[in-house]
């Protein structure tokens, strides 16, 4: 077995989750191979914890996915939040061996499965302690434009990480973010206004995303206006979109485009009332991602992004009230080679192309993070 296997599952048990005797995890598969499952399956048995284990294929869900019934799909959903339930934990690793997989599945039935599974999701996301991350494929690697022995030596330097180094950094954005009103954010084809008033943030080291390394929190719902382009690409539910831009008005989103399939774009929004609105405003800055590679986990972590979200608020996290089967983090990165740009809060210059500038926020930028300054 690799020995990184090994580290990463102790990493996810010991840290991220913090197994306790007894406790139920349950470790859900896809696309990865068995020798991490055994990985993670040993690692919760050292802990004393109790492993369950599901085993997921992309290709096999899309079958299913492509023709399930609403009454198939409602026991289902019944069965798995009775599992769930019944949970203190969960590891989810999910890897791809096509990101497209899903792209021929028709957006009625994605929007059907998804509504059908929320509750089992709102159940782990509010009540056990979870972390999601990738796996490193061949798929993956070809979208990191990298070879895939240099992605997976990124992958494990990214997913170990000393993520305990972010914390004093992320405390003091997070101080600051609570106590802020208005945020204004500029940069090419993006001028975007909305207040965070007495909405929590978020700091986030490792605990629920691998990788990790952003702080969140949440636009007043009806606040947010003027116009945001994002430079990253992404893929959701099987499609890919490039440069899209969106227009705001009293909060919601009038106005939505793209390079690529602007019906999908808009079938998206068009899910339900809440996908128009935004449910999330977060600050990413790992330093060890810099570029886009079409996966939302990595994505929004990247060094000197934002990613402003249509769609589901953290219910009892960072709260605007916004309800939706959609949470879509769309990413734009602001250092100088992709045009740079700024976040302003209450008037103040908080960052800018890239890295923060008031002093105790430069612990969250690169050289401090990867302890190449104090």
């Amino acid at each position: 077995m690799d020995p990184r296997f090994q580290q990463l599952a102790d990493n996810l048990v010991n840290y991220s989750v913090a197994l306790q005797k007894g406790e139920k995890v349950l470790i859900d598969a896809h696309d990865i191979p068995n020798d991490m499952v055994v990985a993670l399956v040993r690692a919760a048995r050292r802990r004393k914890a109790l492993p369950y284990v599901q085993i997921n294929s992309a290709r096999v869900l899309r079958e299913y996915y492509m023709h399930a019934e609403p009454e198939q799909l409602e026991y289902q959903a019944a069965l798995e939040l009775e599992r769930m339930k019944g949970m203190q934990a969960y590891i989810a690793l999910r890897g791809s061996n096509n990101i497209f997989e899903m792209s021929d599945v028709p957006a009625k039935q994605m929007n059907m499965v998804m509504g059908k599974m929320r509750e089992v999701q709102n159940w782990r996301v509010r009540k056990t302690k979870w972390v999601v991350l990738r796996w490193p494929t061949s798929a993956m690697a070809q979208q990191a434009l990298t070879s895939s022995e240099s992605f997976e030596d990124f992958y494990f330097r990214v997913c170990t990480l000393d993520y305990s180094r972010m914390i004093p950094g992320q405390k003091a954005l997070k101080k600051l973010m609570d106590e802020t009103d208005q945020v204004h954010i500029k940069g090419p084809g993006t001028d975007l206004r909305f207040s965070i008033k007495g909405i929590s943030a978020v700091m986030c080291a490792g605990l629920r995303n691998i990788p990790d390394g952003e702080v969140f929190s949440c636009p007043v719902r009806d606040s947010v206006e003027g116009v945001v382009q994002y430079n990253c690409p992404t893929v959701y539910q099987g499609t890919s979109f490039n440069n899209v831009r969106l227009e705001f008005s009293k909060g919601r989103i009038a106005k939505a485009s793209c390079t690529g399939d602007q019906k999908k774009l808009n079938a998206i929004l068009n899910s339900d009332e809440g996908a128009r609105y935004i449910g999330e405003f977060a600050i990413g800055f790992n330093p060890e991602i810099r570029e886009p590679m079409r996966d939302i986990l990595f994505d929004e972590k990247i060094a000197g992004s934002f990613h402003f979200t249509p769609g589901q608020a953290y219910e009892g996290e960072a709260d605007n009230g916004n309800r939706s089967q959609v949470h879509w983090d769309l990413v734009c990165i602001q250092r100088p080679e992709y045009g740079g740009g700024e976040i302003w809060f209450d008037g103040k210059l908080i960052r800018k192309d890239g890295l923060f500038l008031p002093k105790a926020l430069q612990k969250l930028n690169p050289d401090y993070l990867l302890g190449k300054a104090d």
